[in-house]
């Protein structure tokens, strides 16, 4: 049976340019912060890195410092701030903030005071993408990096934080990025690297990874790969709506990723949606990886205002640049086929 890879929103394949450019690294033996040739060269490494992350973020003329990911980029984006938020954000960056700004029923969040807010770019779970007001404080752009047209450069934004894995790059790397001349008070203290704002030896090998990806992400997203891939979602979606008149496509007519589809199917528990889809050969979520193995109801449904029962029994369906039209009927066909199974148990 080939498996079909549907969870592209928890994290992406690594993509071949990433990996060419990791083994590359792999062979720098040289400290970035040495004088002595073999340390410039590895230097190097991770100053190209920087400028492709940059440019595939629309970020030029900006600071970026690299990080172990999108979480201790918010940590490091976040601390020491009284920040508001939807209650909507990644556990990352609900973790600092006060989830006090109100989101309507397509998952869009009303800011009141945007310096001192945070809002991401999209939703995990949803694919809901924002309007930025001028002069956010922090924008979470980890879904969105590298699947919308996008620049840093023009929503005004003080800070913002990517992780390299959601576009195919290496897990365990990500960055935060700002303008320059942006005081960041550093977390993780030491030998000041990284600009002084964030201590220790730089990871080069993900590092190099992140900037391949970033740059071959950028690439698909000029060719009009996502294109492809939202004519696939829906695709997908029409193809299920057409069989069963009482799914809900959360966030429908609002903006969404290309990639993303939550479906809300009454009475139909989502964890129990995705074992029955991985026992068939398929990949998907009930919600942010970051939560799995929570048994308990979407917090983003529920503060979109879909009740306990609705938001308990969906899944997200992410799909990506490799994902065919064979797939997405494979995927439709069989959900249906399992869906029609629940309905006759619980008639």
């Amino acid at each position: 049976m080939k498996r079909v890879y549907l969870d592209y929103n928890a994290t992406a394949p690594l993509r071949p340019e990433a990996r060419s450019a990791m083994v590359v690294a792999m062979d720098a033996v040289g400290n970035p912060s040495s004088v002595h040739a073999e340390g410039r060269a590895a230097k190097a490494i991770v100053e190209r890195a920087r400028g492709q992350v940059a440019a595939a973020l629309g970020a030029e003329g900006a600071d970026i410092v690299f990080t172990s990911g999108a979480t201790e980029a918010a940590a490091l984006a976040c601390c020491g701030q009284q920040l508001s938020g939807a209650d909507i954000e990644h556990d990352a960056v609900a973790a600092w903030i006060t989830p006090d700004l109100a989101v309507d029923r397509g998952g869009m969040v009303k800011v009141e005071d945007p310096g001192r807010s945070v809002l991401q770019l999209a939703n995990s779970e949803t694919g809901v993408v924002q309007e930025f007001p001028e002069g956010i404080a922090v924008c979470d752009m980890t879904q969105g990096f590298g699947k919308l047209p996008f620049a840093f450069n023009w929503t005004g934004a003080k800070m913002g934080l990517v992780s390299a894995h959601k576009l195919g790059g290496p897990k365990g790397i990500g960055a935060i990025v700002f303008p320059r001349g942006t005081d960041v008070t550093a977390q993780i203290r030491g030998g000041g690297q990284e600009m002084g704002r964030r201590s220790g030896t730089e990871n080069v090998i993900g590092i190099a990874g992140f900037g391949a990806a970033a740059e071959a992400a950028a690439t698909d997203l000029n060719n009009g790969v996502w294109d492809r891939v939202a004519g696939l979602r829906d695709l997908m979606e029409a193809t299920i709506e057409l069989a069963a008149k009482d799914i809900t496509f959360v966030g429908k007519h609002s903006r969404r990723l290309p990639n993303t589809s939550c479906m809300i199917a009454p009475g139909w528990k989502g964890e129990t949606q995705v074992m029955q889809m991985d026992l068939a050969g398929f990949a998907i979520s009930a919600g942010s990886a970051c939560s799995s193995g929570k048994v308990k109801a979407s917090r983003v449904l529920r503060c979109m205002g879909y009740d306990e029962a609705e938001a308990a029994s969906a899944i997200r369906v992410s799909l990506g640049p490799d994902t065919t039209e064979e797939d997405v009927l494979r995927f439709a066909e069989t959900w249906l086929m399992k869906y029609e199974r629940h309905c006759a148990r619980a008639a």
